[in-house]
């Protein structure tokens, strides 16, 4: 005969247990892993924004004015963010209508998985002025 009492197994209440503190653990980790990429793509994004100002500030510095010396608006060396990768989460922009021969104002929207983004639209513009201050 067997002796029963020796035999050891996990409870069903047991495995349970342990499905509900992973279940809690991963239900505080995925929101806090969530935001901690959403911030490494606004970084990126924020050092394109600011590589465009200071491609920009070139263009002031050569013309004397913003714009080309057509008067057109310039043409941006990149628009997406990241540069390189399959998937562009911010699209950046120079709107003509936030552009003179003495100011700028470069928009980053967000766009793909970072469409719902609590930052919305990150600009810079030629006086180095950074919206929304929360999210730089």
């Amino acid at each position: 005969m067997r002796n029963w009492k020796l035999q050891r197994a996990f409870t069903l209440i047991e495995l349970m247990i342990a499905v509900a503190i992973v279940g809690v653990l991963a239900g505080i980790a995925y929101p806090s892993y969530l935001e901690y990429v959403a911030a490494g793509r606004r970084a990126d994004a924020q050092g394109n924004l600011i590589a465009l100002a200071q491609h920009m500030e070139r263009q002031f510095t050569l013309n004397g004015t913003y714009l080309t010396a057509s008067g057109a608006v310039p043409v941006l060396p990149y628009v997406l963010s990241p540069q390189n990768g399959p998937v562009a989460f911010y699209a950046l922009a120079l709107p003509p209508g936030d552009l003179t021969a003495n100011t700028f104002t470069i928009r980053a929207r967000p766009a793909n998985a970072m469409a719902g983004d609590r930052c919305g639209d990150m600009t810079i513009d030629n006086l180095g002025r950074k919206t929304p201050p929360e999210c730089w």
